[in-house]
């Protein structure tokens, strides 16, 4: 089917499929984007995490539907802020937000409205970051939004970009007049936001895939300087990883009306990470809190304290935070005093800068025979996983990931045999369709109802093990394990002959809900009463807002009550669950 060409103006549905060919377009250069991250940590996640936040603005897309341009700023925002995954994912939600403001009222995108769009997004990053650093992907996005935007006041915006590369950039002062909230771009233009057309370009000459070219002209000068702005880039030999991945997105929407087709996947030969020594670089700290009254700022300055890189951002009740810090478990705590917490993730930077240099030295190795993939969430889960040597899928209960999500993780993989476990029954459809989109491995889908059964199951998996053979070994682990999972009702219901309050505790045995309390510790014991003495072993998962000290009275009150089961205790349980605890 033929796609865009060279448009005067983007309807929301130009919009739309242009950003879901992008996230697609990033997916094949995540590899490329990792090997290059060595700043603010060299744990080489940078390309992974812009993928994940696009991933997520794909989703609420295709789930949304939007037929209009106020929809997909909203999906663009919404969705991004939602999936934000790292420092980079974060920032780049930003920038996807101020997009989205500023082209909500447009009932098509011209090369004029995506001008002021693409300003307003380097804005909106520069004032989401409490200490902006240049070199990162925040000067690029400000260049390429500068260059842009020059179209229109001298129709050309080369002699700026080469005044540019003569001094490097203070940080940017933008005193520009702002609109009322809710003004159309018309009024914008008529307030001096953007110049009017007789003041530089015509405007109707210039198509938003034109002013785009600009920009990722004027993008890849500023990312060949960054070097020059960040010594780390220049030690390491590399530009940056962020704005290098926000070029591959800006570049997949220029692809996408271009009518060219994904690219193979480039080899990656050098990973800067290599010329880094293993030392502590703290712990990647992530937050989503849903249902936030306070002020976005009073979060800030409480979290700010606890370590660098930090962000925190906010919109429609929620919270968004990444820091880098020394005490996740504490940090998680506090913040959950403010709103619900939908999501958190903690990962080991140093652990994940030493797996980075055990891949290189593993890269000339032959590929493993089978490969494993799971959906899951909650930080301790994951890290289950992954040290089981299985790749991970960011989803779960209300955050199903999309086939494609699924596939592009399928894709990722080394195996040409791939088992998936969805971990839900509300993503097995879902992983069944994953075979049809991708080409040249043999997918099979192990139909995991819980996390609890994905888990055993995933103790079973050896890479270079005969996949049917394997597949059948997990599956019986699977069957074998029992699932016991605490959460908050959301609403009053009788169910499976259980009545429940909203707001009351509740528990479910392998998804089913089984009982309910007031309070969560009182739920699984009495989900383990009945249980217990059919297992040997107990893995308990528990919430940051359980905390460490809570975790252990439970482990003292489950040893008295029974003391023949082997209890093993780890932080990071699923978004929205005090509790998960896994029988074998």
């Amino acid at each position: 089917m033929a796609r865009g060409g060279n448009l005067a103006a983007w309807s929301a549905a130009d919009v739309a499929k242009a950003i879901s060919f992008a996230t697609d377009w990033l997916g094949v250069y995540v590899e490329e984007v990792n090997a290059l991250n060595v700043y603010p940590v060299p744990d080489g996640d940078t390309g992974t995490n812009m993928h994940l936040t696009m991933q997520s603005v794909r989703r609420q897309l295709t789930d949304a539907q939007p037929s209009d341009m106020p929809g997909v700023a909203h999906a663009l925002a919404y969705g991004s802020l939602l999936g934000a995954r790292g420092n980079s994912g974060v920032i780049l939600s930003q920038v996807l937000k101020g997009f989205s403001e500023a082209i909500r009222e447009a009932g098509r995108l011209t090369g004029a409205d995506l001008a002021e769009a693409l300003v307003a997004g380097s804005e909106a990053a520069y004032a989401a970051v409490m200490k902006p650093v240049e070199g990162t992907i925040l000067t690029v996005v400000r260049e390429a939004a500068e260059a842009a935007e020059q179209r229109f006041t001298t129709g050309d915006g080369e002699a700026d970009a080469e005044a540019a590369r003569q001094e490097p950039p203070a940080l940017p002062q933008r005193e520009a007049k702002r609109a009322p909230a809710g003004e159309s771009l018309h009024m914008r233009r008529q307030l001096g936001v953007l110049p009017r057309q007789d003041d530089g370009a015509d405007a109707a000459d210039v198509t938003p895939l034109d002013l785009l070219r600009t920009a990722y002209e004027a993008g890849q000068a500023s990312l060949a300087r960054t070097p020059d702005l960040l010594p780390i880039l220049k030690q390491a030999g590399v530009v940056d990883a962020g704005g290098h991945g926000f070029l591959r997105i800006v570049e997949g929407i220029i692809a996408y009306f271009e009518g060219l087709p994904l690219p193979p996947p480039p080899k990656v030969e050098r990973r800067a990470q290599q010329q880094f020594d293993e030392e502590e670089f703290g712990f990647c700290t992530e937050f989503l809190l849903a249902d936030v009254e306070v002020p976005t700022q009073e979060i800030r300055e409480l979290v700010a304290p606890y370590g660098d890189s930090l962000l925190v951002v906010g919109a429609e009740g929620f919270v968004k935070g990444h820091i880098h810090t020394e005490e996740p478990e504490k940090l998680l705590a506090e913040v959950s005093r403010f709103g619900r917490m939908v999501r958190s993730k903690v990962e080991d930077m140093s652990e994940q800068h030493s797996e980075i240099l055990a891949d290189v030295d593993a890269a000339a190795a032959e590929p493993p025979r089978t490969a494993a993939v799971a959906v899951a969430n909650g930080y301790g889960v994951t890290r289950a996983f992954r040290s089981l040597g299985v790749r991970v899928v960011g989803g779960g209960q209300t955050d199903n990931p999309s086939v494609q999500d699924i596939a592009d993780a399928v894709r990722s993989v080394g195996a040409d045999d791939v088992i998936v476990m969805p971990n839900n029954k509300n993503i097995i459809m879902a992983a069944e369709r994953v075979g049809d989109l991708v080409e040249g491995k043999r997918v099979r889908v192990l139909p995991t109802r819980t996390l609890g059964q994905g888990l055993a199951a995933a103790v079973l998996f050896q890479e270079n093990a005969d996949a049917d053979e394997l597949f059948a070994e997990m599956e019986a682990a699977a069957r074998g394990s029992l699932t016991l999972e605490v959460t908050r009702a959301s609403r009053d219901v009788v169910l499976d002959g259980v009545s429940v309050r909203e707001g009351d505790a509740i528990g479910l045995v392998d998804g089913t809900l089984a009982t309910s309390a007031r309070g969560y510790v009182d739920v699984l014991m009495e989900l383990l009463a009945d249980r217990a003495a059919e297992y040997e072993i107990a893995t308990l998962f528990y919430a940051p807002d359980v905390g460490e000290e809570g975790a252990e009275a439970v482990v003292e009150r489950i040893a008295a009550a029974h003391p023949d089961l082997e209890v093993e205790v780890h932080p990071g349980a699923p978004d929205l669950y005090p509790f998960l605890m896994v029988l074998e």
